[in-house]
């Protein structure tokens, strides 16, 4: 059985995202923890540069981007399909929705001035400066990672999130997952964030109450579990990384899509389009209709292989 390393941290959204995943399929697993915030040493020497949390390892290959791991995971144990018959298109399109559209209103939310007292242990009545150096190096660190991307007022917020619910609520009048009777990844995408309010910051989760269609979802989802996990120090993950025989690649389609004029064996860089913009830099080895693969080199991770969706990513020559 192929060895699967998710590198994460207990309190991350999209890291629940796949941690539940994990859980749907059955799935024995490592769990590495990883840094909240920069600096991230032994998270970079296997990524080069990608720094948002979980990513997937499997020997030297790192999976970037919870898109790209779903793919992984559905290779790794078609069943339960994350992507069912009839329903691939759809699936797939709700849970980009749900991860982008749906991620940053609750988001925004949940870090009103009461929510972020409540995860920080500061008064909502005081500026965050004054709530201690936790709070401090925490907005510091997600103000770079934002790169000027604006962040949506409490209100608009409060707003879209409301929407939202509704219309989770209803997709779930007559089934008991979000587009039939079986979990898929577009219930995975849209569980979330909500998560996040409702464990997280509860001071918030009374936005929930006006749909409880919803939040009965959710405990069918919180009940699928996280499956059985081992605990791993990022130390062994890098040694499993160097002592790899190269990479075992668990993506589909290796035909090479040029959509940009740049050949294979071209150095180049990697960058999200929004948030987390630091560029990952290397050799480019696959460009195909779905993803990339960089090659790059680590003095303590050897050769590594950094796999990232073709959607939501920025490919570019690297600077001469």
């Amino acid at each position: 059985m192929t060895e699967l390393i998710l590198h994460h941290y207990p309190t991350s959204p999209f890291s629940e995202k796949i941690r539940l995943i994990m859980g749907y399929k059955k799935l024995a697993w490592k769990s590495v923890i990883v840094p909240q915030i920069m600096p991230k040493p032994d998270v970079l020497a296997l990524t080069g540069g990608y720094r948002r949390t979980p990513f997937l390892q499997v020997g030297s290959d790192i999976y970037c981007d919870t898109a790209l791991i779903c793919e992984v995971l559905e290779h790794v144990q078609p069943e339960p399909a994350l992507f069912p018959a009839g329903l691939k298109g759809l699936s797939r399109i709700v849970a980009q929705w749900a991860d982008e559209k749906l991620f940053w209103a609750a988001m925004a939310w949940n870090f009103s001035p009461k929510g972020a007292a409540q995860m920080f242990g500061g008064s909502p009545d005081a500026p965050i400066e004054q709530w201690g150096e936790i709070a401090r190096v925490f907005g510091e660190d997600r103000a770079k990672m934002r790169a000027g991307m604006p962040r949506m007022p409490v209100g608009d917020a409060a707003g879209a999130y409301k929407s939202y619910l509704r219309r989770l609520s209803h997709m779930l009048d007559e089934h008991p997952f979000l587009l039939g009777d079986a979990p898929c990844v577009a219930d995975f995408s849209a569980y979330h964030p909500l998560w996040f309010t409702r464990t997280r910051t509860p001071v918030m989760a009374n936005i929930l109450d006006a749909t409880p269609a919803v939040l009965a979802w959710m405990d069918r989802m919180a009940a699928i579990g996280q499956g059985s996990f081992t605990k791993m120090s990022s130390e062994e993950a890098i040694a499993v990384c160097a002592a790899s025989g190269g990479s075992q690649s668990l993506l589909h389609g290796h035909s090479f899509q040029d959509d940009h004029g740049i050949p294979l064996g071209s150095a180049v860089s990697i960058t999200a389009e929004a948030f987390g913009l630091e560029p990952t830099e290397g050799e480019l080895v696959a460009a195909t209709r779905t993803h990339y693969t960089l090659r790059r080199t680590d003095p303590r991770a050897g050769t590594v292989y950094v796999h990232f969706p073709r959607t939501g990513f920025i490919l570019k020559k690297a600077a001469a």
